[in-house]
């Protein structure tokens, strides 16, 4: 017989309008729960409480990634993006962003070039008063925008095949670079086409007044441009300028050039033009320029003046002191040692030689750094203890390289100077900004650390680059691309997309942007620094990033500094979108230099300007 069962469990009546019925109405079910309940005990109720708390925690993420689907809609219904997962929204076509404080921008994860989505679109409405035609570049942005945000990977193993996505890609990759190639030539023909109209044979343009300034009286431009000519296959352009030259350039003049400054547009522009065209014309003119330079040497410490009288044959310092600077001195080897090699006069290479022997004996520098100045009358460095690879020391060290590689890599005392000088900037100079970490080169200045970068410091990424590339350690390309990365960001965390003169990097916790500029600091010169460096580390690396970042240099190029009437102006602020503020100025190096790398950058042939010869 069993127990009497223990009532330990709710009996509960279901009291209908009828008998046995089932009553499920709202207000019942209410009060039979709330029923249920208050008769749990207070630690069942806790433990409910916090199972199904857990329970909502777990499930949330999946709840609102399902709604924001939902609202969002499915980005590979868009038929308007080529490549919907990797074309960012801020750059589609009609589809503006909202503004953002630049103090606020960050860095962006997606894949191509940072911190660029939210500018692009920015900068496409932004007007300008000095850029014609801007319907037809924004038209090829449309196009190719697309192409340049594929990302720098390129196809991997077993992708590449015909009609597949990875080849499409390429295939278009390869017409939109063709098309940058083009869009190089184009604004080749539009400066040139400034020059022509309102400078021809005179120094350097002013687009904006459609006029002319005269630094030495050589035709500069004209000069500097020969060899951009040849490469970029401006066929036409060539023939004009040649004719100039052979029946126009005369250096039996009485006027003051620089030493520095006409060695490597002058000198240079004729012998790198000689080269590509066998013609005789550019050697003989180049030793001409360079036989009227020498009386420069003739100093009591055989490091030469900074001016020179082409036409009388004297030379003299600056009228205000007796020191040359460090770089002027020390970047006209390549020239003359070159000049030397041809015409078999060793009189050229012996005088830069002399100059790079007295340097590299010097007390004064710090690890391999050199100071700024050095005196004319008896070859020491003055004004010591500040350091720099900015202005007056900067391509001192790219020449040490050159020169190295120039000379069959045999003259150790080149290399061993320029070996101790990087170790030097590692030492010394090199510093990282906050928040993002950017790898800056910085200056000394009296034991005092500054974080100031000039624009003019972006050769090192290339040089760095040249250096690994011809055997010397593999760190040396680390650091490149670390910097690379940094000369970048100093074009595209500018309004314009266009980088100042000089930078100041910040370095304490809690800094919201990395780069500020000063307000005397803020013109852009069209200087070629950064894609010269680009060029270097795209030839060594194959990485598309560098040309992407070319190309949107090139770009911003087009709608802050072209000239509707002809020629490309250098502007005094970089952080105006709205008015950059046009200097009426257009350098010769940015026909010289700038497009011709920007086109080098571009090209599919490793053999045009190869740099294994």
């Amino acid at each position: 017989m069993h127990p009497p069962s223990r009532q330990d469990y709710i009996s509960i009546n279901f009291a209908g309008q009828g008998s046995g019925s089932y009553n499920n109405s709202k207000q019942w079910r209410r009060q039979s729960c709330w029923r249920k309940w208050k008769q749990l005990s207070r630690l069942q109720r806790s433990l409910i409480l916090i199972l199904l708390f857990i329970c909502g925690i777990a499930s949330y993420p999946a709840v609102t990634e399902q709604l924001r689907g939902l609202t969002d809609g499915d980005p590979e219904t868009d038929s308007n993006s080529v490549f919907p997962h990797v074309l960012p929204e801020a750059v589609k076509q009609d589809q503006p962003p909202l503004p953002e404080p630049t103090s606020q921008r960050k860095l962006s994860n997606r894949r191509g070039p940072p911190v660029l989505q939210n500018r692009l679109q920015k900068k496409e409405n932004a007007s300008n008063t000095v850029v014609e035609d801007k319907a037809s570049d924004n038209k090829k942005e449309g196009e190719e925008e697309e192409v340049i945000r594929r990302g720098p990977e390129g196809p991997k193993d077993g992708e590449n095949k015909e009609g597949s996505p990875a080849n499409q890609k390429v295939q278009l990759s390869i017409q939109s670079v063709a098309n940058w190639r083009e869009a190089v030539q184009e604004a080749f023909r539009h400066a040139w086409k400034g020059y022509k109209d309102f400078a021809w044979g005179h120094d350097e343009l002013r687009p904006l007044s459609k006029s002319y300034s005269e630094w030495f009286g050589l035709g500069l431009t004209l000069i500097d441009s020969l060899d951009t000519m040849w490469i970029l296959g401006l066929k036409e352009e060539f023939e004009e300028a040649k004719t100039w030259v052979a029946t126009e350039l005369t250096f039996n003049k009485n006027v003051d050039v620089n030493l520095f400054e006409s060695t490597i547009r002058i000198l240079g522009g004729l012998l790198s033009t000689y080269h590509l065209t066998g013609d005789t014309l550019f050697l003989d003119k180049a030793k001409d320029i360079g036989s009227r330079l020498m009386p420069a040497f003739n100093t009591p410490s055989k490091i030469p003046y900074s001016d020179v009288n082409i036409g009388k044959g004297t030379a003299h310092p600056p009228r205000w002191t007796s020191d040359s600077t460090v770089a002027e001195v020390t970047s006209i080897q390549l020239e003359f040692r070159e000049l030397s090699r041809l015409t078999q006069e060793p009189q050229y290479q012996a005088a830069v030689a002399e100059v790079m022997k007295q340097v590299h004996k010097l007390n004064g520098k710090l690890d391999g750094l050199v100071p700024m100045f050095i005196n004319t009358n008896n070859g020491q460095f003055t004004h010591q203890g500040i350091y720099t690879l900015g202005a007056r020391a900067d391509s001192y060290y790219e020449y040490l390289l050159k020169q190295w590689i120039q000379g069959g890599k045999k003259e150790n005392e080149l290399l061993e100077d320029y070996l101790q000088a990087i170790e030097g900037v590692k030492n010394n100079l090199l510093q990282k900004s906050s928040p993002n970490g950017l790898t800056f080169v910085g200056e000394v200045s009296h034991g005092q650390f500054s974080p100031k970068m000039d624009h003019l410091v972006c050769f090192l990424p290339g040089t760095l680059a040249l250096g690994a590339y011809n055997g010397l350690p593999a760190d040396h390309m680390d650091l490149a691309k670390q910097l690379m990365e940094t000369c970048y960001q100093m074009y595209i965390q500018m309004e314009t997309g266009l980088s100042p003169e000089i930078v100041h990097f910040n370095m304490h916790q809690g800094s919201t942007r990395d780069i500020e500029v000063k307000l005397a600091d803020r013109h852009n010169l069209l200087r070629p620094e950064t894609v010269e460096s680009l060029f270097y580390l795209y030839r060594f690396t194959k990485d598309q990033k560098y040309r992407e970042w070319g190309w949107k240099i090139l770009q911003n190029f087009n709608k802050y500094t072209k000239v509707s009437s002809g020629g490309y102006t250098s502007i005094n602020n970089v952080r105006d979108p709205d008015y950059p503020s046009p200097r009426d100025k257009m350098e010769s190096f940015f026909l010289g230099e700038t497009l011709k790398y920007l086109y080098l950058l571009f090209s599919d042939d490793p053999n045009l300007i190869s740099l294994d010869q």
